[in-house]
């Protein structure tokens, strides 16, 4: 962004080609963040270990509804991406503890303020599906 257009938006920001090709939205790093924190269980897990470290179980109580599976393909991405470290204690039997790396405490301040927008414009969200028809 240029210092004469400081009252623009990052997103805004830069122009985007017409039609945007599919394969520029499969390598564009904006989409990629969007793809792995925008399924059902990571940003809860962020929320969670952006406030401490927790063991594998712990999480598991802590989050209703998510499957052992889904819980451990869910860290494994957000491991993968560098957003969240791993550590096994050679205990019997292991116990495994995550906590968020410095790149994925980074994101907390970002998803804060996503959070915030929803809580803040959730009626007028809501209003507008009832105006439009819509009850998802």
């Amino acid at each position: 962004m240029s210092g004469t257009n400081t009252d623009v938006p990052a997103v805004l920001a830069y122009e985007l080609p017409n039609p945007v090709p599919t394969a520029e939205l499969e390598i564009c790093p904006v989409g990629g963040i969007f793809r792995r924190v925008g399924d059902r269980w990571s940003l809860i897990l962020i929320a969670l270990l952006g406030r401490r470290p927790y063991r594998y179980n712990e999480l598991h109580r802590a989050i209703e509804g998510i499957s052992q599976r889904m819980l451990t393909r869910t860290l494994r991405g957000l491991e993968i991406d560098g957003l969240v470290h791993r550590e096994v204690f050679p205990t019997v039997p292991p116990s495994v503890e995550y906590r968020l790396t410095p790149l994925g405490s980074s994101l907390l301040g970002p998803v804060s303020a996503l959070a915030e927008w929803a809580v803040r414009h959730e009626p007028d969200m809501a209003a507008a599906r009832l105006r439009n028809g819509s009850v998802e």
